[in-house]
């Protein structure tokens, strides 16, 4: 850590809704950890991506899941220049585009889908001493035995603000949309977008993001020397 305890070993997992600010905050505390990061979101997008390209279904389970276990993912875990590829495109932009953001939590409640991914996650995450990992479902499920577990959560209307500004969208439409995702990753059978009963809820809404950071840091610094 820049300041205190540096763990030989300790995987962070932080959850929370879109826009609460789990990505900014993940990676600089993954760099500040000199650790690696894991964006679960973006191999949900990639392989939403892969389906939207094969033309399938989204409603078709089977389709989405044949197309999920053939996709090839490559996923780097840079915290500075994390980098996205499948089946050997790049796919870093497209899969923060519109279209597959309004399908990607379709794919994503496909149990079969999560399955297959959380396996890909666990392994990830098993070779590398320190990394920090981000989602919705990973300390409920993908790394249940973190050494941290945090939910970051906001204000919708701070959300909405974030997000507007980082995608150049219209702030109402933004709030309508995500408040669209958080029902439906809620209430999916698999996996549901929810607060672990261990994890540590952080409001950042009044918090810029060097602060959430150092609270981060605070928190595994008093983890792991307790």
């Amino acid at each position: 850590m820049a300041e205190g305890l540096r763990p030989e070993r300790c995987v962070v997992a932080v959850d929370g809704p879109s826009g609460s600010g789990k990505s900014t905050v993940s990676r600089r505390l993954a760099t500040a950890l000199d650790g690696v990061y894991l964006d679960t979101g973006a191999m949900y997008r990639a392989v939403t991506w892969a389906v939207l390209q094969a033309g399938a279904d989204l409603a078709d389970a089977d389709a989405v899941t044949k197309i999920a276990l053939e996709t090839e993912l490559s996923i780097g875990t840079d915290p500075v220049t994390p980098h996205f590829t499948a089946n050997g495109t790049d796919v870093d932009g497209p899969i923060r585009g519109p279209e597959v953001t309004g399908a990607v939590s379709a794919v994503a409640a496909v149990p079969a889908v999560r399955r297959h991914l959380v396996a890909q996650q666990r392994e990830i995450i098993a070779a590398w001493p320190r990394i920090v990992v981000e989602g919705r479902d990973i300390a409920s499920v993908v790394a249940p035995d973190a050494d941290l577990k945090v939910y970051l959560t906001a204000s919708a209307a701070a959300r909405a603000l974030r997000r507007s500004a980082e995608d150049a969208t219209d702030v109402h439409a933004t709030k309508a949309d995500l408040e669209r995702r958080d029902r439906f990753d809620s209430s999916r059978t698999a996996d549901p977008l929810r607060r672990a009963d261990d994890a540590i809820e952080v409001d950042t809404t009044g918090m810029a993001i060097d602060e959430v950071v150092a609270h981060l840091l605070d928190l595994l610094n008093s983890k792991v020397t307790s």
